[in-house]
């Protein structure tokens, strides 16, 4: 997506250990003009899909899926990274790594939010390694639901994840795709 990429070299920020900052408009900061055109892309890309619900983990994911869900007119669930006490009953639950933080989080989704033969499009803002990714299609499988995708919004397609993840049959929609990043500042797309 064209302006998506035009809006990382404009705005993006890559940092020594391939650390690319773009929480001026990503995660931090919103631009919710700019996730409206995504969900726009990704609409068209998966609207023959039957999405019945949209997944993704906290927190970054939550404000992309949720203009994401609009277009799609289905609820939003997303995955939390820590059991509280608000959550009542079963959950559904995997350990993940964290590429960014550098740790492992418990990510839990309540039994009362995914469904057998629900149809899900998982959304989410990076695709480096695919753990988070691959975690949320297990809490995916584990409900008896089906991933018809993921909607990537940066994927880092220098990095395993992305291979991984269409290595196992699961089709990813990455609106940005970064070939190379080095550290004079400079994005290589592919």
């Amino acid at each position: 997506m064209k302006l998506l990429e035009e809006r990382i070299v404009k705005d993006g920020k890559v940092f020594p250990g391939n650390i690319l900052k773009v929480d001026s408009f990503l995660n931090h900061q919103l631009d919710v003009n700019l996730f409206n055109e995504m969900g726009k892309e990704w609409y068209r890309l998966f609207k023959d899909s039957g999405v019945n619900k949209i997944l993704t983990i906290e927190a970054s994911g939550i404000a992309i899926a949720s203009i994401v869900a609009q277009h799609f007119n289905v609820p939003v669930v997303f995955a939390k990274k820590s059991k509280s006490r608000n959550i009542a009953g079963d959950v559904y639950s995997v350990v993940v790594k964290s590429f960014t933080h550098g740790n492992e989080n418990h990510v839990i989704v309540s039994k009362d939010f995914l469904n057998p033969g629900d149809r899900i499009l998982v959304i989410d803002d990076f695709l480096a390694q695919g753990c988070a990714l691959m975690g949320l299609c297990d809490i995916i499988k584990s409900a008896g639901a089906e991933v018809v995708g993921a909607g990537i919004a940066i994927e880092k397609a220098f990095q395993p994840g992305g291979d991984l993840i269409r290595e196992k049959g699961i089709r990813v929609e990455s609106l940005a795709k970064i070939k190379e990043m080095h550290d004079d500042g400079s994005i290589v797309f592919c």
